[in-house]
């Protein structure tokens, strides 16, 4: 999928297309998830997700969007981000409406956290009073499988 946008912008959900080093450099450097996330685990994560979605000016990677999925009953968005001097036209929308609408279909259950762009994701249906559940999450353990007991929690 390749599809312009107004202002001589392009998304398009090509992984090989995806510039590593500027997404590593926007989501370690610049993000509030993803501090000194190290470069391979970014590289890591893009060939593990089950799309991947780019936002270009030319041939500048200036967004990003990743979905872990099954593909059939849930997915979870990731990584969302548009560079400061690109915001304020609408790319956002576009980017997020493309790796929902546009990858699995009707009936994937869509996930996501965020601190700061609720408004840009009510704006594609994410609500945060629509959950039936309540969410849990297991804190990252660093250390070996067989070391488990000795796994300290981040």
């Amino acid at each position: 999928m390749r599809r312009e946008l107004a202002g001589g912008f392009e998304l398009d959900d090509d992984p090989g297309r995806v510039d590593v080093d500027a997404v590593h450099a926007f989501i370690s450097g610049e993000s509030y998830w993803g501090q000194g996330r190290p470069r391979e685990l970014i590289e890591r994560a893009i060939r593990g997700s089950a799309r991947v979605v780019g936002l270009y000016q030319g041939d500048t990677q200036v967004g990003f969007a990743r979905a872990v999925s099954d593909r059939v009953i849930v997915a979870y968005l990731a990584d969302v981000y548009v560079l400061a001097e690109c915001r304020g036209r609408g790319l956002g929308v576009e980017l997020v409406r493309e790796i929902l609408e546009g990858g699995f279909g009707p009936d994937v259950r869509w996930l996501l956290h965020t601190a700061d762009a609720q408004g840009l994701y009510a704006k594609l249906g994410f609500d945060e009073a629509a959950s039936t559940y309540r969410l849990m999450e297991r804190a990252r353990v660093r250390g070996s499988r067989e070391g488990a007991n000795a796994a300290q929690p981040e």
